[in-house]
């Protein structure tokens, strides 16, 4: 009977050898469930140059690729347009005035919770490689190679980890290379988050000289409002954000002549001057010609407006057309190292930006062009949803996004919600308006403060401080935001509701400056 029950016994211990036990079963399981994060981030791209979104303009078959094999979300907004205020809310899920990021101006309190440090705490590698502009060093990530404020395009130098290193080459490229190299390095057992916050496309729009070709050289329609004269948008007369007014010759537009009037001449100068010999001789062969051709017309007035947009329109998609290669060799790595499944690939920028529309450049205001964004989405594992989303959706979701795709529990104090409901088609009782509020006046562009309520349909916003101006927009009659109609009687009901909705929106976000 001993020997019998003892080869028994010895069986069964075989065969509970040849499987995992029941702890390791559930640790794997737990590990491979918990997707890596890939994070993109540009600057200042606008969604009306992404074609998945707008084509006419340009053709982005890389960013397009994200949003073919996963989602793209058509309403997309920020909750402050501009770098660091935006940063600093995709990083803690809370807006400016509870983050304390609330302009470019001040410094960042790195000691904060971030979506990084939840995720590090829960065995996720992070990196954060690119744009960080928040002043402080980041924390929250095992690796970091930022740019030293905005940085520059050409040879820019990187702080790795504390330490200033200098770079060699276009800023896209490099960034995405170092990316690359991180990836090839990290530990392989464990699921990563990476942040990819790229330069481009902020001013000045300076392209790669492997995208200088002047046969490339197109003719851009101008937008309907070009020329508009603000009728009945007070403070939209106040800004210093014109291309036919403040966009500088030399500066944005590279027309590098000492008679040419510039307000920020040097500036460009010493961009100019860190490239090197042979990206100066590709750079030269390739605007000296413009210039000439620029002196000889004689320009004024509307001929000369409109040609400033063309230039900045050249400028500004070629650089574009670097950021989507990157994306696409950015994705080529993550196919063919076999990440794509488990990976959630997310793209978006910080904000918005105009391309002409109301005869300007740059971000800032409520109006739809700053205030919307990019946001795509890829996870073949993880997304049961497919093709467009129409939710009201925030930069203050994101933080809470990753975590709860990492299975980390969402803390309380973040005011974004998760979007995992909604790229896995849960139905739920989703926001109906989102608050924005934007806070750097005085500034450079002459911007006043302003906060809003935007629903699927109407917009209400009010200029305040120095100023007292409300404006309220139909964007299903009035998408162009054109006609102010706060003071129309027909809609003072509507207008008497939204701005109860946005004391209601302001009480729920703790605001308490305005």
């Amino acid at each position: 009977m001993r020997t019998k029950l003892s080869y028994f016994l010895f069986f069964l211990a075989l065969i509970a050898m040849s499987f995992p036990s029941c702890s390791t079963q559930t640790k794997e399981a737990k590990t491979s469930s918990r997707p890596n994060i890939v994070f993109i981030m540009t600057d200042d791209h606008s969604y009306q140059t992404l074609s998945a979104y707008d084509d006419r303009y340009i053709q982005t078959p890389n960013l397009d690729r994200i949003a073919n094999e996963g989602v793209i979300f058509n309403n997309s907004f920020v909750s402050n347009s501009i770098c660091a205020p935006s940063r600093a809310v995709m990083l803690t899920g809370k807006h400016s005035h509870i983050n304390g990021q609330i302009d470019n101006f001040t410094t960042f309190d790195n000691t904060q919770p971030n979506f990084a440090k939840y995720l590090q705490q829960a065995g996720y590698q992070t990196s954060l490689i690119g744009k960080w502009h928040l002043r402080s060093d980041p924390t929250g990530f095992d690796n970091w190679e930022i740019l030293i404020g905005q940085g520059n395009y050409y040879n820019s130098t990187f702080i790795e980890n504390g330490e200033k290193t200098p770079s060699k080459g276009y800023v896209t490229d490099v960034i995405t290379d170092k990316a690359m190299q991180w990836l090839d390095g990290r530990k392989k057992d464990q699921p990563f988050c990476l942040l990819v916050h790229h330069k481009a496309a902020h001013r000045i729009w300076q392209p790669n000289i492997t995208m200088l070709d002047s046969l490339s050289e197109k003719e851009y329609k101008v937008p309907a409002n070009f020329f508009d004269n603000y009728e009945g948008r007070k403070a939209a007369k106040l800004n210093k954000m014109s291309i036919i007014k403040d966009m500088d010759l030399v500066y944005d537009l590279k027309m590098n002549d000492d008679a040419l009037p510039s307000k920020y001449r040097n500036a460009y100068k010493n961009m100019y001057n860190l490239m090197n010999p042979e990206q100066k001789e590709i750079w030269d062969a390739y605007y000296t010609p413009i210039l000439e051709q620029f002196k000889e017309a004689g320009l004024t007035d509307d001929e000369l407006a409109i040609w400033k947009y063309q230039r900045y329109m050249n400028d500004y998609l070629k650089v574009i057309r670097s950021l989507d290669d990157n994306v696409g060799r950015l994705l080529d790595y993550l196919d063919q190292n076999n990440l794509k499944e488990n990976t959630l690939v997310v793209y978006t920028s910080d904000q918005g930006f105009y391309m002409g529309e109301h005869g300007w450049f740059d971000k800032r205001y409520m109006y739809e062009q700053s205030l919307r964004t990019p946001l795509l989405m890829r996870y073949p594992e993880g997304i049961k949803n497919k093709g467009a989303i129409e939710e009201l959706v925030q930069n203050i979701d994101y933080a809470p996004t990753f975590l709860d795709f990492a299975g980390v529990d969402i803390p309380e104090d973040m005011q974004g919600a998760s979007l995992k409901p909604l790229l896995n088609n849960e139905k739920m009782n989703w926001r109906e308006a989102i608050y924005y509020h934007y806070y750097e006046s005085p500034n450079e562009h002459g911007v006043k403060k302003h906060y809003g309520i935007r629903t699927d349909r109407y917009k209400l916003i009010h200029f305040y401080e120095d100023m007292d101006e409300w404006e309220f927009y139909d964007l299903q009659k009035d998408p162009e935001e054109m006609h102010n109609l706060f003071h129309d009687e027909q809609y003072s009901s509507l207008i008497k509701e939204l701005k109860s909705k946005l004391e209601e929106l302001q009480k729920q976000y703790k605001v308490t400056t305005y």
